[in-house]
């Protein structure tokens, strides 16, 4: 298992994260990365918009942003391509 995360980040970047688009692509995005708060968590309120200034991997290998300097889970934000 620990060979496996090693193998995992060695494709990992703390600035940049790629993604599939609703059109099939895929693009990468470079932070500061725009994001909408999908629910209510730590200081953050659903419906406001936030910047990812950092992007990690949890020991759990589940994608971690890093939000005015404090790690919250990648499924609590949706990813705006747009911004």
């Amino acid at each position: 298992m620990e060979n496996d995360y090693v193998a995992l980040f060695k494709y990992c970047n703390k600035n940049s994260l790629l993604i599939c688009t609703w059109y099939g692509v895929l693009k990468t995005l470079f932070t500061p990365i725009t994001v909408k708060v999908c629910k209510d968590i730590g200081h953050l309120k659903k419906g406001d918009y936030a910047k990812v200034s950092e992007i990690k991997l949890s020991t759990s290998g589940k994608t971690v942003f890093i939000i005015d300097n404090k790690p919250f889970y990648y499924h609590s934000f949706d990813i705006l391509t747009y911004l």
